[in-house]
């Protein structure tokens, strides 16, 4: 006698055989006692849930004579035919194979063809997405307005890549994925009808490995069926999908949260000794990391997909003690291996590094515990241990300032004939400031731990504000700006007073893009003036000018006549009319010419 797979002599019948999708069962059985079936159905949802099986049975009730409260017979000439795939009025195509618009046309012609011995005249397209543009097109009209007596029912996995022309036609109905019990309970039912003795635990590990699928568990256990004879167990499932038992898994988990490196790496070669796949074993361990991280997540209901559920109080107690940070790092590090292993001969190699990171992990949830507590101002709690790199940036940062009891040097800014400054002149900036311009170094000696003596802090001298010290002024200024405001103030050609309270910048035309950085916005130039008052202790207004004149090498020039360029200022300081008329007119001194004396002949 010919053997038939199980998938196939375990087809569902009738609608209250096909398990896992009772909501869509009732509906189609309703719309069919109430007489109000559309001309065209979508079936959507992974493979082997229902689909093509639920389609054969709404074709059987629709044309069975004897059907009742919605579901076929199954005892009548029509319902055995379309059983078997044999009615004419009945016809399954595949959308993978027959996807052209020739096939298409031939449908349109046949449809306006009145069914045989049938009511209705019924098309199963399985894979309809396989169908091409052109086809899809084709079928557009004959589906807008069919005949009375002809249906259509589409199946597909891939509804997204069905045209929304289609789409919009159809009644649709998703198949969700099968509960494992609900799968495990139809292979119990399957393995009483074949007279054979399952362990539970073996229906449990296939319907696991099933991922919602009907038919692949059905698969799955007609091969387990002869591999394992009459009488199968667990350790058979393991055996022959080379998979590793729930108790190796936990005690490799644990001990990668105890970090013992070396028990997880024998674990790990006692499990591929055993007979266990690398590959299976990184999609359980996969799997059951995804259990602890949704079990450290709060979902305490929700599905295990690694282990039984009796192991649940084990993984939650796992979940607790690891801490979501460290199970979603040892997640990415352990999907990153997976990638890496495929198409490689040195796979274990990857597992091996991959175990021994995850080992190796920091303690997230202590360091995560730590910083909470700094943060509060508090101090950690005794025994806690975090990374001296992160104790030290979580510290609170405090300056204390006393009076400086040695004079200041010249501060390094490339500015020259800037003074010694004595203490006096020196009060103190607050490290509150919210000027960004002001530098805050967290490196210098002013940054004191609680236990530690308190040094002097870094001051700015005051300098009046009068011609001929622009240089002294600016040199202070810049020396005090914070370091990218500092690399574009430095790039100045000269600093002039050209009248009461006013300072004029004056930048080579090779650096007007440093010129630019301080025209952005109100607040850069307003912060900048802010800086030279806090330098010489009296409110100033900035002007910002370009050297257009400037030619190579006129830069190096400009800078080395400054001297001379500083006396003429003070000449032309010294004129009153000239400082009456920039007063009057808001000017800016751009050069100062002197008339020379005529010689005798």
């Amino acid at each position: 006698m010919e053997y038939t797979v199980l998938a196939r002599r375990f087809r569902p019948q009738s609608f209250g055989e096909v398990v896992g999708q009772e909501m869509i069962s009732q509906a189609l059985k309703n719309a069919i006692a109430s007489e109000r079936v559309a001309h065209a159905y979508l079936f959507t949802g992974a493979r082997g849930v229902g689909k093509t099986s639920t389609a054969r049975i709404l074709a059987k009730s629709l044309n069975c004579p004897q059907a009742h409260d919605g579901d076929p017979c199954n005892a009548c000439e029509i319902c055995r035919s379309i059983s078997v795939g044999s009615d004419m009025d009945v016809l399954e195509i595949d959308g993978a194979s027959n996807r052209g618009i020739d096939e298409i046309r031939d449908l349109r012609a046949n449809v306006s063809v009145k069914p045989m011995r049938c009511r209705y005249k019924i098309y199963i397209i399985d894979e309809v997405h396989m169908l091409t543009t052109p086809a899809f097109n084709a079928l557009l009209k004959t589906l807008e307005e069919p005949p009375a007596n002809v249906k259509f029912i589409f199946c597909t996995t891939e509804p997204e890549k069905v045209p929304d022309t289609i789409l919009s036609r159809c009644q649709r109905f998703d198949f969700g994925i099968i509960a494992t019990a609900s799968i495990q309970q139809r292979l119990a039912e399957i393995a009483t009808a074949e007279g054979v003795e399952v362990e539970p635990a073996a229906l449990q590990l296939v319907a696991r490995r099933a991922n919602g699928s009907m038919r692949d568990s059905q698969s799955l256990f007609d091969q387990l069926l002869a591999f394992g004879g009459r009488t199968i167990g667990a350790s058979d499932v393991h055996r022959l999908l080379g998979t590793a038992p729930d108790d190796r898994l936990i005690d490799l988990s644990a001990a990668l949260i105890a970090r013992d490196r070396g028990r997880a790496l024998q674990l790990l070669h006692a499990a591929l000794d055993s007979g266990t796949q690398l590959g299976e074993l990184a999609d359980q361990l996969l799997a059951y990391f995804r259990d602890l991280m949704v079990l450290a997540a709060g979902a305490a209901r929700t599905r295990l997909i690694s282990v039984g559920d009796e192991q649940r109080p084990t993984l939650a107690a796992q979940a607790e003690a690891w801490g979501l940070s460290s199970i979603l790092a040892a997640l990415q590090i352990l999907s990153e291996a997976k990638a890496r292993m495929k198409g490689v001969a040195y796979g274990s190699i990857l597992a091996e590094l991959a175990l021994v990171r995850i080992a190796s992990l920091e303690d997230f949830q202590g360091l995560g515990a730590v910083l909470e507590h700094l943060a509060s101002g508090k101090l950690p709690p005794e025994g806690a241990v975090m990374p001296a790199r992160a104790v030290t940036r979580a510290l609170p940062i405090t300056k204390v300032t006393q009076p400086s009891t040695t004079p200041s040097t010249t501060p390094d800014t490339g500015h020259r004939g800037l003074p010694p400054s004595t203490p006096s002149e020196q009060p103190a900036i607050s490290e509150k400031s919210s000027d960004p311009f002001i530098k805050k170094d967290f490196n210098d000696k002013s940054v004191q731990s609680p236990d530690q003596p308190t040094e002097s802090v870094p001051v700015v001298a005051r300098i009046p504000f009068e011609s001929g010290r622009e240089n002294e002024i600016w040199a202070q200024v810049v020396s005090n700006l914070s370091d990218m405001t500092k690399s574009h103030a430095k790039n100045i050609l000269n600093a002039a007073i050209s009248g009461p309270n006013q300072l004029v910048l004056t930048f080579p035309k090779s650096y007007d893009q440093s010129k630019r950085h301080f025209e952005r916005s109100a607040d850069q130039l307003r912060l900048l003036e802010a800086a030279v008052e806090r330098v010489t202790g009296t409110p100033v207004r900035i002007l910002l000018t370009v050297n257009q004149a400037e030619t190579p090498g006129s830069e190096s020039e400009a800078r080395s006549s400054r001297p001379e360029a500083d006396r003429r200022q003070q000449i032309a300081d010294g004129d009153s009319l000239v400082q009456r008329a920039l007063a009057a007119f808001g000017a800016t001194l751009i050069r100062v010419e002197t008339e020379s004396k005529a010689t005798p002949d």
